[in-house]
This record gives structure tokens, sequence and C-alpha cells, in this order.
């Protein structure tokens, strides 16, 4: 039934463009019915976009457009240019010694990641391609270092675009893009709904991957005071070594510091902005064991956004039926 929703709504809309018999028009994007996602950053965990992208897919679910923050907007790109399945093989071959080819350390730099090794290896797959060359509409949100300005990139370069919206600050130097300074845009909108309501999208289905990071906002009362020192853990000799979670996101050090800070930053701007401006729908794969450095899991973090999003595939329907002007009647 919602093949047939969205097939009757695209022949209205392919009429009121002027659709039919004529002489051959200029190329021009036509916009699509479907449902807008709002693709939010996460590092790491944002290859659980892939998942759901490929469980819409499976579910024949139309997209109309994307709007990305971070690693969103990678996706999301690769998505809407066709690359997604190279983009799911590069990240599952990905291991933690490989992932160092990729890293161009800098010293004395705006980030520790100059990002040009990264940038090449999109050139070889998106060079020339341009967000209005694509067939769906695609935002990428990014932050402006000077002023703190929210940027939505909705033309030009996929691959700059792209760069400038995963510019995570003190890791990657800021991108350059006409004349501005450009940051990861999760520092200002880490799951850009309020972009797809601003381009008249009526279902919004929002991909919030940090819901469960630190569960809902509390404040706590303290008396200050010297902490026991952690008791040492026993020592597994019964079994292969593992490395729990748990323990993991304990250990502190600069890189966790930084990682704590930003996963904190992330969460209550998008609690604040969503509370707003709610989503139709949001989907939250539960990612949170997966480090935002940790991009050598993304075969796991691919799984968990695709059983998501199956999960929840009869109430994406359910949202889009009822929307009124796209109901079978």
């Amino acid at each position: 039934m919602l093949d047939r929703v969205f097939r009757r709504a695209d022949a209205v809309a392919s009429e009121a463009h002027g659709g039919g018999s004529g002489p051959a028009a200029a190329p021009r994007r036509i916009e699509r019915r479907g449902i807008a996602l709002a693709l939010g950053g996460g590092a790491a965990r944002g290859w659980a976009h892939i998942g759901v992208l490929k469980a819409l897919d499976e579910a024949h679910i139309p997209i109309a457009m994307i709007a990305g923050t971070s690693m969103g907007a990678l996706v999301g790109g690769c998505y809407l240019a066709g690359r997604l399945d190279e983009l799911e093989h590069f990240a599952t071959s990905l291991t933690r010694r490989g992932l160092i080819r990729y890293l161009d350390f800098r010293i004395g730099g705006a980030g520790l990641i100059g990002g040009m090794r990264l940038s090449r290896r999109l050139e070889e797959q998106l060079a020339g391609l341009t967000i209005e060359g694509l067939d769906r509409r695609l935002v990428c949100v990014a932050a402006e270092a000077r002023s703190g300005h929210e940027v939505w990139i909705d033309s030009g370069s996929l691959v700059l675009a792209m760069r400038a919206s995963y510019a995570l600050p003190g890791v990657f130097e800021p991108v350059e893009v006409s004349g501005r300074r450009l940051l990861d845009g999760a520092l200002v909108n880490p799951v850009p709904v309020s972009v797809c309501r601003a381009y008249e999208q009526q279902l919004v289905v929002a991909v919030n991957l940090h819901y469960d990071l630190f569960g809902r906002a509390a404040v706590l009362r303290l008396r200050a005071g010297e902490s026991a020192p952690p008791a040492p853990q026993p020592r597994r000799i019964d079994s292969a070594p593992t490395v729990d979670a748990a323990v993991r996101r304990e250990k502190i050090g600069i890189t966790r510091s930084m990682a704590d800070a930003f996963n904190i930053i992330q969460d209550r701007i998008s609690r604040s902005r969503l509370a707003g401006d709610p989503p139709d729908l949001s989907l939250q794969p539960r990612v949170r064991d997966i480090g935002l450095s940790e991009f050598f899991r993304a075969e796991q973090a691919i799984e968990l956004g695709y059983r998501e999003t199956m999960n929840r595939i009869a109430e994406i329907e359910r949202v889009c039926e009822s929307a009124p002007d796209l109901r079978w009647d």
C-alpha cells in the first residue's frame, strides 16, 4: 500500500511541474515525495546510518531529502550519489592498524589530522559531483568557526561539503568554504530536524546516535571530598583476554576527555533542539558502546542501525500513510 501512496503522489507532483509530452526541458531536480531523513553526528557511531539506509531501501520506503550532520552528511551524501555500497565496503575493511594510513597527523596545525588523505579517498569515488547534481536534496550542516553561526551547505562540491560537516574540532583542521572556516556541524545542530522542516518536508525521521549515552538529564549535589582509589580488578586466567566496554569507558586520558566533552555537548544540544522541533519519528540505534574513534567497528554499527530500523518499519509505514497529502483513499 505504501508504494501506491508515494507512486500516486509522485505522479501528481510530476504533473504540477509540467510533466508529460512536450519539448525536452533542461535537467533539473524534481522534488520527490517521501520521508525526510535527519542523520545525526556521532563519529564512528555514524556507520550505523549505513544500516538505517539499507533497511529503508529493503522496505521500499521512499526518501525525499537528507539533512546530515558530521558522519550523517558523509553517509547521506554517499547514499544519494549512489556510492553507499562502496562506502560500506570501505568502512568494514578498516582495522585498528589499517586506520592509521588515512590519518595525516600534523604538529602545530589547527587539528591533529589534516584530513587530505581521507579527502583523496572520497575524491576517488565522488570526483566532480555537486550537491545540486544529485537526484534528491542534500543539506550538509556545519558551524562557522569565527561567528558560531550554523551553516547549511545545499550546493557546490559534494566532497568539500561533507568534509566541512565532519571537521571535528581539535581532530580535523577547519575547512575553508567560500571564505569561511567551517567546523563539525554537531557543535550547533547534532540532529538536523530543523533543516528538514525549513525545506517544508512533511514527514521527518531523525536518526539520533547518542540518545542512550547519558540517560535523562539530571543535576547532582555532591560534597567535595577525596575519592577512594579504585579497587584492583581480578585478572581472568580461565578465558581469552577481553576488553569490557564499561571498563574502557572509565579510562581517562586526553582523547577520552575530549570524547566525553564532545559527547556531552552533542547530547545536551540535541535534547534542547529536538524538544523545540521534534521529528515525526526518531530512530535510536543502541551504539553507546562504540567509541567516537572506533571506526574499525563499522560492521557492528551497521548491524545495530539496520536492526533498529527494521524493528520500526511498521511504525514508519503508519506515519507515512497518515500524512494528509499522501494518504491513499
